[in-house]
């Protein structure tokens, strides 16, 4: 039986139901929902016409973009499955993910040719036929605008089950080597139905996105809002601009954007010329990806003064998780909030198995709806994510009496000194109220005799005038002596290893300072 509320099935209603209302905007382009679901059903066609199947899978390696969202949007139309690839990596890394995840066809922007030329000839999967290239024409490669338009633009006749996969998405590798989690329809169904009650979204909504789309962040909201009815503007991710944000704000009335801490801090210290940009458009903001602090809260609160602030807890894998809502952002400093619509309970494990107390730290584990199907490829690696239909991403937490839960750390980051365990979370948290740090990031290192000992690395702010005694007394009454950093690196920010949604990546910082002495 047919997906009937699958993403491709709802642009199609759209189409009808609100032939006047732009579904997607860039700087340069402005398309209807008749528009759109035109050209989705000719690049679906053009796509088929290279051979490909139900099952096949295509890749994207594709800024920011209105063909990235058609890209997508194709897909759930034929039962294609995507397989988007960051766009920052090198030939290795792409690689890498087109041979794991046997795509057969790819569609790249044509900045990226010079990457795709070096590993070309080792693309067993793709036929010479199967590259399209979106911008100025290559030899080798389709043109996509006329590929599309030398296709039918009659909706696709496939059946396409809830249960199929649409989607494998390559986990950032915060912990190690990128894997392919597989999503299916039904997973991004319960995705927009549950935050349209939860949020309390509308197909009256404009949502701006800014987080890269080979993102799980920005699979979930741009399509949430197409999902309604809405519109969704696309941004290129390559670069935060707040003062460019700003004025997209104004000009195209947002009503909603997800970013992270970083891109608020950047929007809070734009100059008072710019911060007189009306922005009383947004009714939303989400923040995910780390912690906001009680003073940024406040300034949030105040440079958007209509907007209800949410923060949120998920992973790539388990989709939304927890919701802390408006009226809990300055009473729950801290929190992840409560489980989320759909959410069926969370379980706080300990090492052998069993539920913790309140106020405890256990390994999160959570099921519902919006949960992937496995990682591809990886069935020792799916089952060991998961206890029975619970599964874990590898978080530490702890709930409160009132049962809002608090994320200490990542269980790989975990540090045993002594026989004590350290969070690395917990001591990053105390050394950032230092007047003097920006950011910081917390590793254990081998220690012959304590087996881990604790390293604090330390971006300053501009012009500090602090060394490794300073941050080493202010930690000596604010923690317990197992806790303290027993060595203080100093970094800039550019040197901090990230992901692109601002994530501090550890492994890169251990394996980059593994053989030095520290």
């Amino acid at each position: 039986m047919a997906c009937w509320l699958n993403l491709g099935q709802m642009i199609k209603m759209n189409a009808k139901k609100f032939p006047n209302v732009f579904a997607v905007k860039d700087k340069d382009r402005s398309i209807t929902y008749p528009e759109l679901n035109q050209r989705v059903n000719k690049l679906a066609h053009g796509l088929l016409s290279l051979g490909l199947k139900k099952g096949d899978k295509v890749a994207v390696l594709l800024e920011n973009s209105i063909e990235i969202v058609e890209a997508y949007i194709a897909a759930s139309k034929t039962g294609l499955i995507v397989i988007p690839i960051h766009f920052r990596f090198v030939g290795r890394e792409i690689l890498n993910i087109m041979e794991n995840s046997d795509a057969k066809a790819l569609i790249v922007h044509d900045e990226f040719i010079p990457t795709i030329k070096d590993i070309k000839k080792e693309l067993r999967n793709v036929q010479s036929d199967r590259y399209i290239i979106v911008g100025n024409k290559r030899k080798g490669y389709l043109e996509y605008e006329e590929f599309i338009q030398n296709s039918s633009d009659h909706e696709p006749k496939f059946t396409v089950e809830c249960s199929d996969p649409w989607i494998i998405l390559y986990t950032s590798g915060t912990t190690g080597k990128p894997k392919g989690v597989v999503r299916s329809h039904e997973s991004y169904i319960a995705f927009f139905l549950i935050n349209a009650t939860d949020f309390g979204f509308t197909q009256h909504d404009v949502c701006l996105n800014v987080m890269p789309l080979y993102h799980v962040n920005s699979t979930f909201y741009t399509f949430l809002f197409l999902y309604l009815g809405g519109t969704a503007y696309i941004h290129p991710a390559r670069h935060f601009r707040a003062e460019e944000i700003l004025e997209i704000i104004e000009e195209e009335g947002i009503t909603f954007i997800s970013l992270i801490p970083t891109h608020y801090n950047l929007i809070l210290n734009v100059s008072e010329e710019v911060k007189k940009r009306d922005v009383s458009s947004i009714r939303k903001l989400l923040c995910s990806s780390a912690p906001v602090t009680k003073s940024m809260k406040k300034k949030i609160m105040k440079f958007f003064p209509r907007v209800d602030l949410y923060e949120a807890y998920g992973s790539t894998e388990a989709g939304l998780v927890t919701i802390l809502k408006p009226e809990d952002q300055l009473r729950k400093l801290g929190s992840i909030g409560y489980e989320a619509l759909g959410t069926d309970r969370i379980k706080l494990l300990d090492e052998i198995g069993d539920e913790v107390g309140i106020l405890e730290i256990g390994e999160l584990y959570s099921r519902g709806p919006m949960m992937f199907d496995k990682y591809y490829k990886l069935p020792e690696k799916t089952t060991a994510s998961f206890k029975g239909e619970w599964f874990s991403a590898g978080d530490m937490a702890k709930r409160d009496e009132d049962g809002f839960y608090y994320i200490v750390d990542r269980k790989d980051n975990m540090i045993i000194s002594g026989g004590e365990h350290v969070y690395p979370s917990e001591v990053q948290e105390i050394i950032c109220t230092h007047p003097d740090v920006y950011d910081v990031a917390i590793i254990g290192f081998p220690h012959e005799k304590w087996g881990e000992k604790v390293t604090a690395f330390v971006i300053p702010k501009k012009n500090a005038d602090i060394d490794e005694s300073s941050i080493v007394e202010y930690c000596r009454n604010r923690m317990a002596g197992y806790k303290r950093p027993k060595r203080v690196i100093f970094i800039t920010d550019e040197e901090m290893p990230r992901t692109s949604t601002g994530k501090i990546l550890h492994r890169i910082l251990r394996e980059r300072y593994n053989n030095e002495k520290v």
